[in-house]
């Protein structure tokens, strides 16, 4: 019998990808449609193989395995950039929008195709489908890339496959298969475009704050693969194992990372970023302001402990509490997105730096911090915090920073788009920060009316859209760079869709959810 909730997703999700293609129709419409026909059918199998534990690695078990909506996000966001990019003469980066969509597709077919050769018996139907939407994904591409954009693909779906390997086996029941594509197809990416760019640095200079997320991204990965292959040998916490974790942290940041970095950007990494965080008194304040709120968010984890009694050592914080901190990430976001997009770029870089380093020593239990992170972040956890790593908080930081980082500002004429385009910098804050929220804090207080086949209620989500709507007015108000024309149908629209999938989504809506807003917006 077919799940409910996953109809009505998929549904959705078709939905936007016909939405996307009403306006930015060309040869690669029909690949997406094709991809998102075949991942419907394969995610069914996905599922089976999850009830029945006979996917190769161990996933998460307390949601489907999310295949179609995950397929379809790198894909959508290569095709609206292209089309950006193409509407603003900047070739390069049209050329690069072709490329994500190219990959976001080929790396979405192989997940697929796993699935089909590992499902017994072998699902005639299914293989038949994926190998005409293969077909036509490979004889767009045959006529659409240039031979290195071909390698280029090939390059990072090589990645792909080493990394699932790697990171699945190392981190069970983290993520389903959804998001194992959406999150390590992402970072695949990432490693090869700083491989790339490495390579040609004499040829193309980029942003230096562009590449210090290439590079923040690539270290951290190679650190914790590096560390976890360290503590399978050893005992993580003992003294002397944590001496060796912060002075080998340390080695390899200051002898490998910032040597890298400074080979990309032709500066001193260290003084380059001292120069640029104080820059203006703007920048000063925000800086300020943002320290503020980070030692706000620690308080309220400390007196959120300091109320767990020691009989109720099970007790986990409420839905309520657990949204304190979508308030202070929307207030974090929101000066930094009105006042100054390239410091706020930076600043979530390094926070994302900081949140993966502190979930290594949790994870670890490196002294003396180690095992005081596991007791304080125990309150906070939810169903899905299945594995061995907490990333919840890390993903809420995503969701609202890929919209920020995913910006196409050399395709932006003045840096800023006009009509729907000039929200997708607020992607994140719009569809996490507020949407996500409230349908959270209303549906759990005041809903009544339940979806169908979920715990998400019909009063949480009219209020989410209702205070997106709130939110929108109001950015149009104090942002004096938004120029919205006539675009709120296709607002409305948008939101109300991503709202709807947050309503019947098992996945990590924190990084759903922003990325369609953008895609839709981007559109």
């Amino acid at each position: 019998m077919l799940n409910k909730p996953v109809l009505f997703e998929s549904l959705i999700v078709f939905i936007i990808v016909l939405c996307v293609h009403t306006v930015v129709w060309d040869r690669y419409s029909w690949c997406a449609i094709a991809l998102a026909i075949q991942a419907f059918y394969v995610q069914f199998k996905w599922d089976r193989l999850l009830r029945l534990g006979g996917a190769v690695f161990q996933f998460r078990t307390t949601a489907n395995s999310g295949l179609l909506p995950a397929s379809m996000v790198i894909p959508l966001l290569g095709i609206v950039m292209k089309e950006r990019c193409k509407a603003a003469g900047i070739v390069n980066f049209e050329r690069f929008g072709i490329v994500v969509a190219s990959t976001g597709m080929v790396v979405a077919l192989f997940l697929s195709l796993i699935a089909v050769g590992i499902t017994r018996p072998v699902p005639t139907n299914t293989c038949i489908l994926s190998g005409i939407a293969g077909s036509i994904i490979l004889y767009v591409m045959k006529y659409s890339l240039t031979v290195s954009e071909v390698i280029e693909v090939l390059e990072v779906l090589l990645i792909f496959v080493y990394l699932s390997m790697i990171l699945l086996y190392l981190l069970p029941r983290c993520f389903t298969p959804g998001e194992a594509l959406l999150v390590l197809g992402s970072i695949s990416f990432v490693l090869n475009q700083l491989i790339k760019r490495s390579l040609n640095v004499t040829e193309v200079r980029g942003n230096p704050v562009d590449l210090v997320l290439l590079v923040a991204v690539a270290g951290v990965v190679l650190l914790g693969i590096f560390f976890t292959a360290l503590f399978f040998f050893m005992d993580s916490g003992t003294w002397t194992s944590s001496m060796f974790f912060h002075m080998m942290t340390a080695v390899l940041g200051l002898g490998v990372i910032m040597p890298w970095l400074y080979h990309l950007i032709q500066r001193n990494p260290l003084l380059w970023l001292l120069q640029f965080l104080v820059q203006t008194q703007t920048r000063v304040y925000l800086l300020a302001y943002w320290t503020l709120l980070a030692v706000s968010a620690s308080m309220v984890v400390l007196y959120q402990n300091a109320k767990r009694s020691s009989e109720s050592k099970k007790h986990q914080a409420s839905t309520i509490t657990r949204k304190y901190f979508h308030f202070i990430i929307v207030a974090t976001y929101i000066p930094g997105l009105i006042y100054d997009h390239q410091l706020l770029y930076i600043a979530a870089v390094l926070c994302l730096v900081v949140f993966i380093l502190l979930e290594y020593i949790r994870y670890f239990r490196i002294k003396p911090f180690g095992q005081t992170l596991r007791h304080l972040l125990t309150l906070f956890l939810d169903e899905r915090d299945s594995g061995p790593l907490i990333l919840t908080h890390i993903y809420l930081l995503l969701g609202m920073s890929l919209p920020v980082w995913l910006f196409p500002r050399p395709c932006v004429p003045k840096g800023t788009l006009s009509g729907a385009g000039a929200f997708v910098p607020y992607s994140g804050v719009l569809a996490v920060g507020v949407g996500d929220t409230i349908a959270s804090v209303f549906g759990s207080t005041i809903g009544e009316i339940k979806w169908p086949g979920t715990k998400k209620t019909f009063e949480g989500t009219m209020t989410a859209i209702f205070a997106q709507i709130i939110a929108v007015a109001l950015i149009l108000i104090f942002d004096s760079s938004v120029n919205l024309n006539t675009s709120y149908a296709w607002i409305l629209g948008s939101i109300s869709l991503v709202s709807l999938l947050e309503a019947y989504t098992t996945q990590i809506d924190n990084l759903l959810l922003p990325l369609y807003l953008q895609i839709l917006l981007m559109a």
